[in-house]
């Protein structure tokens, strides 16, 4: 019979034919292991995604609101972070972070609009 090895330890592994693991510390150490740094990079965009939504959500508490690029800034907006863009037949284009989005107008101003659902 031939003796298998823990992909993450390397103790002899028990077991089922297929298993790859001698337990559930090592497996779950080696996935998580796996693809670290795509997973970093998941983990930031979630969380400017997440950041730049709660600003918007903070802002627009009516469901339509204008206000200042520099009050965006002030409160850490990203503006290279978004979920979906809209363009109207008219040519504007919101942005949106799933159902809160932005319409930039004249004068470094914008109106924050939200979905409903």
């Amino acid at each position: 019979m031939e003796t298998r090895e823990c992909l993450e330890c390397k103790e002899p592994v028990k077991g089922r034919v297929d298993k790859k693991f001698c337990s559930d510390y090592c497996r779950n150490a080696h996935n998580n292991s796996v693809n670290k740094d795509s997973k970093n990079l998941i983990r930031n965009i979630n969380n400017r995604l997440r950041k730049n939504y709660k600003i918007l959500s903070e802002l627009n508490v009516s469901g339509k609101t204008k206000v200042t690029r520099t009050k965006l800034y002030d409160k850490g907006f990203d503006f290279q972070f978004f979920t979906s863009i809209y363009k109207t037949k008219t040519g504007n284009t919101y942005f949106y972070i799933y159902n809160e989005g932005y319409l930039a107008l004249e004068n470094d101003t914008f109106l924050l609009i939200r979905k409903e659902k």
